[in-house]
């Protein structure tokens, strides 16, 4: 016996529902990082709450993600005396002066 039109058009409303929500949790794309030549890791699809450390000082970061970051000196995204974070737009890159040191983790802008 086929469900009725309604029933299938309001399960396809919920499974839409679900996946867009599904989206606004992520920064589509991805976060390449390298310390000098050496790539360190790229990070694909981040979710956007909360605090990310990258597995070693990296020293260019590409935003290849729909959203913005913060980059930090500090492994727990905060700013040490002196230092100061870098905000990334996406779809753009940064290397980090020499004497500030590496950067350690970054936040997502949304």
């Amino acid at each position: 016996m086929p469900a009725p039109r309604s029933l299938a058009a309001l399960a396809g409303i919920a499974l839409l529902g679900v996946a867009l929500t599904a989206c606004d949790e992520q920064a589509l794309g991805t976060i390449d990082a390298r310390n000098g030549i050496r790539p360190v890791e790229t990070i694909s699809n981040p979710p956007v709450d909360g605090c990310h450390r990258f597995r070693a000082g990296v020293t260019h970061v590409r935003n290849f993600t729909g959203n913005d970051i913060v980059l930090y000196q500090r492994a727990d995204c905060t700013e040490q005396s002196g230092g100061d974070s870098v905000y990334l737009p996406t779809q753009t890159s940064d290397a980090v002066v020499r004497s500030t040191g590496p950067w350690r983790s970054f936040t997502i802008v949304h």
